[in-house]
């Protein structure tokens, strides 16, 4: 019998399900009912719905709600620090059944096999892994990364079964502005989904961009923001990551008028949040109790998401579509799952065993210079200086000036103002690159903090106010594959080492959890006041959000688009 048939068979009854899931409740994301019936299924597809089956196998729901699975729209699977498969076994039991992914981080390291590694990786998940291409590596011309890749490349990567079309499109002066590479990978995938990345871009610049074909947009921080870009066409995708925290500003726009135009996203989300406050789980539950309708939230993790990206085959829960169901315990506000099946699979310990792992990518990848101290001092004549203002929960940053007089030709970190040093250090092995600026808002007094997570060019990013401290916390980068450091007093505090393209660890997600723990720790020891030190660094090397940034280039203004020193 083919798969077709067995399909017809089984959800008119005349034979017996593969699966049922009898005695719960199926939240109907159309009409907002909850439906009585049994659910069966056949192979990875809902055959039958409202109705009562025989099955093979049957999970009894016990009275449970149940809601199709989540869909995360956009994020960065590499931002979760783990590979593919230990995310998948970290948040996949949490209900998150698609994962619509960018992988640009491992990409701007080592090129189209970054992006290979996640096609293959998305064949063998338990959840649904979709990969877009990466539309922007390097993100400008203003950053070294490891590598580039260009619309001819894109097109050589196209096809795959995990693909939908061409990821974020960061560089939106280079849209709006008509850049030659830019253009040529518009053309490459025109017609096709490309997402979109805008922030505080608005009017005819915003017309513009939208009028390129891109559908979709993460970066609207205020409702204001959000409506327009909604007025425009746009679908709209809330963000809550461990930095971007977007969806309190968010919320007032979900409502049952605009949710089939609303989806939610992650971003860039690490196992220490993911453990402490959940993933779109979390989002879910605070969206309601913030007062968002609870259809309204849910329509936005999964119908409405699935029909954002053309996912005709995922978002509810009826005949035809991918059985992705998340059983709840409790009620809907809670949003606590106690089961999940993606894919018919029950997504539990036997499941996960059974994957069929590939060897990860991008060993050895940290090239850059040995440095010493004297590496990080500022020159200058002016007192003037240009400073990176950090606005905590966003990754816009400001464009402050302060008064840093130079001494001996040098002006120094001055941890009593909250100005302490930024130093960018190519590591990629391409030119060696070394650039220094000032930073607001770590509240860092002493020692130092390094890291080759540093979007999206990834070279190491160190801040300090002690310079042998912040080039003991660099040059341990190459030992360690890369990954986070934390120094003071010439002594390593804490570490954690990311030896996957300087991106990911090959550890458990449990075990990168309690490392992040040890830097936290680490850092507050140093007088850090922020909540997520490390991944808002990463975020100050990023010349595509406003205002000031820097890279092994340069202080970057982000609103001119171009290096000013």
């Amino acid at each position: 019998m083919s798969d077709l048939s067995a399909r017809i068979s089984q959800g008119r009854g005349d034979d017996p399900a593969d699966l049922v899931i009898r005695g719960g409740r199926v939240l109907d994301l159309v009409t907002g009912d909850l439906l009585d019936g049994d659910v069966a299924i056949c192979g990875d597809t809902i055959v039958g719905t409202c109705a009562a089956y025989d099955g093979a196998q049957v999970i009894d729901a016990g009275g449970r709600i149940l809601v199709p699975g989540f869909i995360d729209t956009h994020l960065h699977i590499e931002s979760s620090l783990v590979t593919p498969f230990e995310f998948d076994r970290c948040v996949t039991p949490r209900g998150v059944t698609t994962a619509i992914c960018d992988p640009h981080e491992i990409a701007n390291v080592i090129g189209p096999d970054g992006i290979r590694y996640f096609q293959e990786a998305a064949l063998r998940t338990i959840m649904s892994i979709k990969v877009q291409l990466s539309s922007c590596v390097p993100s400008t011309h203003m950053e070294t990364a490891g590598a580039e890749i260009d619309a001819d490349a894109l097109r050589a990567l196209r096809g795959h079964p995990s693909g939908i079309g061409l990821a974020e499109f960061m560089n939106f002066p280079g849209v709006i502005h008509q850049d030659p590479g830019c253009m040529a990978k518009l053309h490459a995938f025109d017609g096709a989904h490309i997402d979109g990345h805008c922030p505080m871009l608005s009017g005819k610049d915003l017309n513009a961009y939208i009028a390129a074909g891109i559908r979709t947009e993460h970066e609207a921080t205020t409702a204001q923001e959000a409506l327009e870009k909604l007025r425009k066409g746009m679908r709209l995708l809330i963000r809550e990551g461990s930095v971007s925290k977007d969806m309190h500003a968010l919320a007032p726009i979900l409502t049952d008028r605009t949710a089939p135009y609303v989806c939610l996203c992650t971003d860039d989300r690490n196992p220490l949040d993911i453990a402490e406050y959940g993933h779109l789980d979390y989002m879910i539950r605070t969206l309601i109790a913030l007062g968002t309708p609870p259809l309204a939230a849910y329509r936005a993790a999964s119908l409405s998401a699935a029909e954002a990206f053309g996912l005709k085959d995922r978002g509810l829960i009826a005949p035809g579509k991918r059985a992705d169901i998340v059983m709840l315990d409790g009620p809907l506000e809670d949003c606590r799952a106690h089961m999940v099946l993606a894919g018919g699979q029950v997504a539990n310990d036997a499941s996960f065993g059974a994957r069929d792992l590939i060897d990860p990518v991008g060993r050895a990848s940290v090239k850059a210079p040995t440095v010493t101290p004297d590496h990080f001092r500022a020159t200058g004549n002016r007192a003037e200086t240009p400073v990176i203002g950090i606005v905590e929960g966003k990754i816009i940053t400001q464009h402050l000036t302060e008064q840093i007089a130079p001494e001996n030709g040098d002006k120094r970190p001055d941890p009593s103002r909250d100005l302490i040093r930024i130093t960018v250090i190519e590591r990629h092995g391409k030119n060696g690159n070394i650039a220094n600026g000032f930073v607001r808002g770590f509240g860092l007094e002493r020692g130092a903090i390094a890291s080759t997570v540093c979007h999206d060019h990834h070279n190491i990013a160190v801040v300090g106010a002690d310079y042998d401290d912040m080039a003991l916390a660099a040059n341990r980068m190459a030992d360690i594959e890369g990954g986070f450091v934390v120094a003071q007093g010439g002594k390593i505090l804490a570490e954690l080492a990311l030896p996957v393209a300087g991106l990911m660890s090959l550890d458990l997600f449990e075990t990168v959890e309690h490392g992040l723990r040890d830097l936290r720790r680490a850092a507050r020891a140093l007088g850090v006041t922020l909540e997520e030190p490390f991944l808002q660094l990463a975020f100050l090397a990023l010349p595509v959000i406003p205002n000031l940034k820097i890279t092994d280039r340069g202080l970057v203004d982000v609103n001119k688009f171009e290096i000013i020193g």
